[in-house]
C-alpha cells in the first residue's frame, strides 16, 4: 500500500527531512568528513555542492562558499578551525582506497 502525497506536500516534506539532516550534521561537530566519506560515501561538502547545484538548476547563482555556510551554519573556514581534526593514516588510507583518483 503507497501513501499518496501531492507534489507540493512532498516537496515539503523532502525540505523538512534536508533541514533536519542539516541540524543533526550541525550539532554532530565530532564526525568528521573523512568519516562520512569513509562510512556513507558522502560528507557536508557534498551536501552543500548538491544545493548549490540545485539553486543552479533553477537560475540562481550560489556561491559555494555561501552553499557551504547554509549546510555547516557558519563559514568553512571557521568551522574547519573549531572542529576539524587531522585524519589519522588509516583514514586516509581507507578514504584513497574507496576513491581512487580522488
Amino acid at each position: 500500500m503507497s501513501t499518496e502525497i501531492d507534489p507540493a506536500t512532498r516537496t515539503e516534506l523532502e525540505a523538512a527531512a534536508f533541514r533536519r539532516l542539516v541540524e543533526h550534521l550541525r550539532e554532530r561537530s565530532d564526525v568528521q568528513n573523512i568519516d562520512l566519506m569513509n562510512l556513507a560515501g558522502f560528507c557536508r561538502n557534498c551536501l552543500s555542492r548538491w544545493y548549490r547545484e540545485a539553486a543552479e538548476a533553477r537560475g540562481i547563482a550560489l556561491p559555494d562558499a555561501e552553499a557551504r555556510e547554509t549546510v555547516y551554519g557558519m563559514p568553512y573556514k571557521e568551522w574547519q578551525a573549531k572542529h576539524q581534526k587531522e585524519a589519522s593514516a588509516e583514514q586516509k588510507a581507507r578514504f584513497a582506497a574507496q576513491n581512487p583518483g580522488h
